[in-house]
């Protein structure tokens, strides 16, 4: 049986794995799915705290701030609203199960320079995520 360790190890080698995804997809201009592979990041960073924080019962829903928010009470520092923001942001990006035309909705908010800043701040607030690791 895995540790919670082990548990987090494993969502954290995903959550990486995506944000460099979130690098090539913006190289190639694929700016949907910079954002999504930004949010699965984020998501599974968070699932992995969520396991080392409370348990490995984790809610099965793609609203990141919804997850985060179970354990924020016994975080040493809060989230502050520019997280907040962008966890609701990425949150919107999940893309399982969408029509063709919401794709399209969505994908026509972006561009190179949007894609830019949400990875920019998606590695600034993984960076910090990591830094929550009890």
């Amino acid at each position: 049986m895995m540790s919670a360790e082990q548990k987090y190890e494993f969502w954290l080698e995903t959550a990486d794995y995506d944000l460099i995804t979130a690098d090539a997809m913006f190289s190639t201009g694929r700016w949907l799915y910079v954002s999504f592979m930004c949010q699965q990041a984020i998501e599974k960073l968070v699932k992995g705290l969520h396991i080392l924080y409370i348990d490995d019962n984790i809610p099965r829903i793609h609203d990141i701030y919804r997850v985060f928010a179970r354990f924020e009470p016994q975080l040493p520092v809060p989230l502050d609203d520019t997280r907040r923001e962008l966890f609701d942001r990425l949150s919107k990006f999940y893309l399982n199960g969408r029509y063709p035309q919401s794709k399209q909705r969505l994908s026509e908010t972006l561009d190179k320079d949007i894609s830019e800043n949400l990875i920019k701040q998606t590695k600034e607030a993984y960076q910090w995520l990591l830094t929550l690791k009890p």
